[in-house]
């Protein structure tokens, strides 16, 4: 990719406030980029070769959305924690463990999307969140669903494809939690917290492709209270 192809892509950057340049074989983020931090609203370099995001990301004060997807991202700076108008973050498919602690700073974030990494363990620290709309943390190797996952403010949670096995009651007293996705994990019936049917939020609660057949769900105390808010929902959106 030559420089002077960046540069045109500079130019144009200048005036509309995004940078997008996928599909390259970019090695690195381009350090140009940081000629244009305080105009820059929107970066996509999505399908490239980048391994480190440099610190210097939290010099673009201005950026709204960050889209990495299917980079060779390893870990985060703690400096993204600078960007506090940033409201989409997509990692989805690069190779993250762990987020950095300055990812509880971004207090506008409301889409954090890490489908497709090497998360072990449920990422700490997001319930500092408080505008997080949507989580997606399928294709995953998560295989527990904590207790603090209670201080999250996300109104939906994808945990599809993973290997949950234990998913904590907890869970129930997400205030704004309407939509859990937990298809394709290793939950037996008796994982299912009762709570979640009783006493949550959820109205939409995704279970197919586990250890259990879904219609035994009828047997749990509180399915129908459940049905009644699924109901309700599917109603409100017809």
């Amino acid at each position: 990719m030559g420089n002077s192809a960046i540069k045109a892509h500079l130019e144009n950057s200048q005036k509309t406030g995004i940078f997008q340049l996928t599909g390259k074989g970019l090695p690195e983020f381009p350090e140009e980029l940081q000629r244009l931090t305080g105009n820059l609203r929107t970066v996509d370099l999505s399908s490239n070769k980048i391994e480190v995001l440099p610190a210097a990301i939290g010099n673009f004060l201005q950026m709204k959305s960050l889209t990495l997807n299917c980079n060779k991202l390893t870990s985060l700076p703690d400096e993204i924690g600078k960007l506090k108008k940033l409201e989409t973050l997509l990692l989805n498919g690069n190779q993250l463990t762990q987020l950095p602690s300055g990812v509880g700073q971004l207090k506008a974030l409301r889409t954090l999307s890490l489908s497709g990494n090497k998360f072990r363990e449920f990422p700490g620290g997001l319930g500092s969140l408080r505008h997080l709309d949507v989580l997606d943390l399928s294709k995953n190797h998560i295989q527990a669903v904590p207790a603090e996952v209670a201080a999250l403010q996300a109104i939906e949670i994808n945990l599809n494809q993973n290997q949950i096995s234990v998913v904590s009651a907890e869970v129930s007293t997400c205030q704004r939690l309407k939509v859990l996705r937990l298809e394709e994990n290793c939950l037996e019936l008796a994982s299912i917290p009762v709570s979640i049917l009783t006493s949550s939020q959820v109205s939409l609660l995704s279970v197919e492709g586990n250890l259990f057949e879904v219609k035994n769900m009828r047997d749990l105390e509180g399915y129908e209270k459940y049905m009644e808010r699924f109901t309700a929902t599917k109603k409100k959106f017809a």
